[in-house]
């Protein structure tokens, strides 16, 4: 069976739409299941992080999103819901978006970890309304050396990013422009 170029195009602009379209479908996505997801992806994280127990236990606050989707054809998308995690508690669940223009074609799952390492940094994103990484706050995108462990450099820094997935620490990404809202799942 053969498909024209035009049929894939809409095949997956409608998959692209449907993935873009979920920042509704998103909001009534059940605690549950976010917390269930998160607890998962927490635990992929302390596999692939060496030292993350002390990590975590240095940062005021986690917010983690489990699975943030990316898809696009020229013009793209990326959205997931999340839970902010203080003192071994989740206090808030929220969503993380940005769109993009440019040549991009395809479709992308992955996790992604933020620790505010300071209490200030921690209050400064809980009292926004819509926090923006980039505007609101510098986020230090956590990466690994030549030699495969993680750059230290960035530590000492209020905010710290960790992009992974099923193929490990991701580093070639930018967070810059994504915005974080809190959202009422029920």
């Amino acid at each position: 069976m053969s498909y024209s170029p035009r049929a894939l195009f809409v095949g997956f602009l409608v998959l692209l739409v449907g993935t873009i379209g979920f920042a509704d479908s998103g909001l009534a996505a059940k605690k549950k299941k976010i917390d269930r997801k998160a607890a998962a992806a927490l635990e992929e994280f302390h596999t692939i992080v060496n030292g993350s127990e002390d990590l975590l236990e240095r940062a005021s606050g986690v917010l983690i999103f489990p699975s943030i989707k990316k898809a696009g054809i020229g013009i793209g998308g990326e959205s997931g819901s999340g839970a902010l995690i203080v003192d071994g508690i989740t206090v808030a669940y929220y969503r993380s978006s940005s769109a993009s223009i440019g040549f991009q074609l395809g479709y992308q799952e992955r996790s992604q970890l933020l620790l505010f390492m300071t209490a200030e940094a921690l209050a400064r994103f809980r009292h926004s309304e819509n926090w923006e990484i980039g505007a609101d706050a510098s986020v230090a995108l956590v990466t690994l050396d030549a030699g495969g462990k993680l750059n230290t450099e960035t530590y000492n820094n209020p905010v710290l990013a960790f992009i992974y997935g099923a193929t490990g620490l991701m580093y070639n990404l930018t967070l810059e422009g994504t915005k974080v809202s809190i959202i009422n799942p029920k």
